[in-house]
């Protein structure tokens, strides 16, 4: 340590005397490059410590109207790396303890010294400041990679009790950082099985990556998250864990979001196959029809028949036209409209419903119009059939329908929820889908068709619902 780069050393005493003997013994060390300089008081010597000017000092604990433990204790401040060694004309272990205390590298005694004391406590004194700055770099480091992670990373004991986040982490669960250390993350998570299955890792003490949790935070949202933990086995007597939990809900929905598009592509070559191959002969039965429409005996009878025949092949001829705009690019008029208008238009279109059903309408807008790029009377379209499946899942005199919108810092959003029936939880990854539905008489096309104009004003939509309790559809658009 001591061979190689030149190492500057001061000598700070107001004994010239003793700087010299000082400065011989360092100088015997054998094959170390030390340059040697003496500082005489008190109020240079903390300058030169402030600038760092050299990378051991030595202080004599008396320097007139000061001490060195003075010194030390002026300096501390600083946080120097340059280490400090306290020397004094007799040993004593009072003024060793505090020299300690206050930061002193080591405590000599100058009737002691020797060169190979010396020699011995120079390179201690390097060695332990190398080790110590190090340490310090790496701590910064990791302390700053914990507090920058977009992820949020936590310390916590074996039961996920919190004992320190980062600010992702309190982001994440909606509390600050001292309420979050009262708390497990087990509370935060929903469901029961998940909670088991996190306990059941934990017990067999194996770091684990990748567990799937949903958490309900303090603002009452559902995020998906994978969770990693890894166990401290220092012997820490704590038994502490680290753990980071990525909160995937964003890519969850962008994955949902590519496969929906995925199944509309899919669907929209099936409906135009098939509206192609319908039509064809749909127009051979019309034709027909005309040419029955003469004449001849039992002509009830056959007006009677012929009403059957015209009314299915336009009801199919309708479903046909359905179909097709399904698959056609929306020609859209983007135009500045408030929501609050939007949706009470869709709320007029569906009162003779709200009226016959006897549904409670609660309506919680903000104060301010919430303006938005779109265009009117699609969004209309995609806004009643939502109204409308909402009524028509809730009992007579038993329906209540709330209609808000929100804002938040990246859009807004609306929700209708209703208190009905609630769909299953194996159908929704499906309620978008072409074709697919629950209702008796329904053609699947409704919801499919609320997708569509949703995602072309650059929206998105998802459901939350419970069986015999209600569904929640949310649409979020972004600023």
């Amino acid at each position: 340590m001591l061979k190689g780069n030149l190492i500057r050393i001061a000598v700070v005493d107001d004994d010239e005397d003793d700087f010299f003997i000082i400065r011989d013994f360092i100088r015997d060390i054998e094959g170390a490059n030390l340059v040697v300089e003496w500082i005489n008081n008190y109020k240079t010597a903390i300058d030169k410590i402030n600038t760092a000017a050299y990378q051991v000092y030595f202080v004599d604990y008396r320097l007139g109207n000061e001490t060195g433990l003075d010194l030390l204790k002026e300096v501390a401040p600083m946080q120097l790396d340059q280490p400090i060694i306290l020397l004094t004309g007799k040993g004593n272990k009072t003024i060793d303890i505090q020299a300690m205390q206050s930061g002193a590298t080591d405590y000599l005694v100058k009737s002691d010294l020797t060169t190979e004391k010396l020699e011995r406590c120079i390179r201690y004194a390097l060695d332990r400041t190398a080790s110590r700055t190090e340490l310090l770099e790496r701590e910064t480091k990791y302390r700053n990679l914990f507090k920058g992670s977009k992820d949020a990373v936590f310390i916590a004991d074996r039961n996920l009790l919190f004992t320190e986040c980062n600010e992702a982490a309190t982001a994440l669960i909606g509390v600050s950082n001292e309420e979050l250390l009262d708390h497990s993350l087990f509370e935060f998570i929903v469901k029961a099985a998940e909670k088991e299955r996190l306990k059941e890792l934990l017990k067999e003490e194996k770091d684990f990556s990748d567990a799937e949790i949903e958490l309900c935070n303090r603002n009452g949202e559902i995020r998906l998250c994978l969770v990693s933990i890894s166990f401290q086995r220092n012997g820490h007597p704590q038994h502490l864990i680290h753990g980071i939990i990525h909160d995937v809900t964003n890519i969850k929905k962008a994955e949902l979001a590519n496969l929906q598009a995925q199944k509309l592509a899919a669907n929209e070559r099936l409906i135009r196959i098939l509206a192609h191959e319908i039509r064809n002969p749909l127009n051979n039965i019309n034709l027909a029809v005309e040419q029955l429409q003469v004449p001849g005996d039992n002509l009830e009878k056959q007006k009677y028949l012929i009403d059957i025949v015209q009314r299915n092949s336009g009801r199919i001829n309708k479903i046909i036209t359905e179909l097709l705009d399904l698959t056609r690019p929306l020609e859209l008029k983007f135009e500045k409209h408030t929501l609050q208008e939007i949706l009470d238009e869709s709320l007029s279109l569906a009162t003779d419903r709200i009226t016959l059903q006897k549904v409670r309408v609660q309506k919680n807008y903000p104060a301010t119009p919430v303006e938005i790029q779109a265009d009117k009377s699609k969004l209309i379209i995609a806004f009643t059939n939502l109204v409308i499946n909402a009524i028509e899942a809730m009992e007579i005199d038993k329906g209540e329908l709330a209609v808000s919108i929100s804002a938040s810092p990246n859009g807004y959003s609306v929700s209708i929820q209703d208190n009905g029936k609630g769909i299953p939880e194996e159908y929704l990854p499906k309620v978008f889908e072409p074709f697919f539905t629950s209702k008796k008489n329904g053609t699947g096309l409704g919801l499919a068709a609320c997708y569509s104009i949703i995602e072309s004003h650059k929206g998105n939509i998802h459901v939350e619902s419970k069986v015999n309790t209600g569904s929640n559809f949310i649409v979020n658009f972004s600023r």
